[in-house]
């Protein structure tokens, strides 16, 4: 008796089930939908001690012909090799433009500026702040994707943030002739303050001197409650081609021995001390650290060390 109770209640479950398998089976097909495309994040956020240390995506693109780039002083077997070892094409390369903001909590610290101001400000809001929060930009180096947001026709993006930038870094680039230059930096010229190998922008952010790329390309220490992260900028601007291959030379590096000693001594540093860093070129969300490994280093992406600490 029980058994047949059982088997009624399964046929009737079945039955009832019925009108939806024949839809999902033909009579009424599911709509198709159109792909909408790669999703990247735009922002993603860390404590660091007292801080916060906001990472964002101010834009990301893809570039052909990586090793006109990168590894310009390697043959192209070598190179492959190493790409596909990784597990990346030889033929293009992801390029990511990473600014950062930190919050002290009495300052609101943007490093770097991206592309150009629209970009900027539209990543500053989606970090949950506005133009007019920003209390200090800190200009790691000169080249165009790190000094395009900082003004537009003269009128400065960032209006109540205090400026700072290299004096290494200035004193070349002033001298330079560069239009982006004179175009996005110089006409702010008065209201710059100038940065020495470790001068501090903030209590807990030192800059680090890293000549090579540019003249005085800077990187800068965040220490707080205990905790470290390095802001590395352009030290190494790929994370197989460059930082995993230290001594490989990168077209954008002006002077090429200098960047591969600068690259090999800091990173030399971070992996002996197990800091963190935030690598300007990094996939995003930027946010990783390094293993010394053979004669060189490997990447080791941030997963959630940072947001236990």
């Amino acid at each position: 008796m029980q058994k047949d109770k059982i088997t009624r209640r399964t046929a009737l479950t079945c039955a009832a089930a019925l009108p939806l398998a024949a839809g999902l089976g033909g009579a009424a097909p599911a709509r198709a939908q159109a792909a909408q495309g790669p999703q990247v994040p735009r922002v993603y956020r860390v404590p660091l001690g007292e801080f916060e240390v906001t990472a964002m995506m101010a834009g990301t693109r893809t570039v052909p012909d990586p090793q006109g780039t990168f590894g310009m002083n390697v043959s192209p077997e070598e190179f492959a090799e190493v790409s596909e070892a990784a597990h990346i094409p030889t033929d293009k390369a992801q390029f990511f433009f990473t600014p950062t903001l930190v919050n002290t909590g009495s300052a609101l610290i943007l490093f770097d500026t991206g592309l150009d101001p629209a970009g900027i400000v539209a990543a500053v809001e989606a970090a949950g702040y506005t133009a007019e929060d920003v209390s200090h930009v800190v200009i790691t180096h000169m080249h165009g994707d790190h000094i395009g947001g900082l003004s537009d026709g003269g009128t400065p993006t960032f209006a109540n943030a205090a400026l700072l930038t290299g004096q290494a870094e200035w004193d070349h680039w002033t001298a330079a002739g560069n239009e982006t230059f004179e175009d996005k930096v110089r006409p702010l010229e008065a209201e710059f303050a100038f940065l020495s190998n470790g001068g501090e922008v903030a209590p807990g952010i030192t800059a680090v001197l890293a000549p090579g790329h540019t003249p005085g390309h800077m990187c800068f220490m965040l220490e707080s409650g205990g905790k470290k992260m390095m802001l590395t900028a352009d030290l190494a601007n790929h994370y197989v081609w460059s930082l995993g291959k230290p001594d490989w030379e990168v077209r954008f590096d002006m002077d090429k021995e200098l960047a591969a000693s600068s690259r090999r001594k800091i990173l030399g540093t971070l992996a002996e001390d197990g800091t963190p860093f935030i690598g300007y070129h990094m996939p995003f969300p930027a946010i990783g650290y390094v293993i010394a490994e053979e004669d060189g280093f490997r990447y080791l992406p941030h997963s959630y060390q940072l947001l236990m600490s």
